[in-house]
């Protein structure tokens, strides 16, 4: 019962970090605004792209852990 608890809490905390990445990457208002002599550009919040990419993986290994069979040793 603990391992599918810990499937299931990876697998949600994955996906709710490569949401925040997505949002954070592509979707919310610029952190930042460059002018430069070559031109504008935004710059999107990198610390929150970080935070959710980081979420993500952690999420994953744990559902990865969690599902995969361990080898008693003797």
């Amino acid at each position: 019962m603990a391992r599918i608890l810990l499937i299931i809490f990876g697998i949600v905390i994955a996906a709710v970090g490569g949401v925040v990445a997505y949002r954070a990457y592509f979707l919310a208002p610029p952190e930042a605004i460059v002018i430069s002599e070559s031109g504008v550009r935004e710059v999107p919040d990198y610390f929150r792209v970080v935070a959710g990419l980081i979420l993500l993986v952690v999420g994953a290994a744990i559902a990865y852990t969690a599902g995969t069979k361990r080898l008693k040793r003797q």
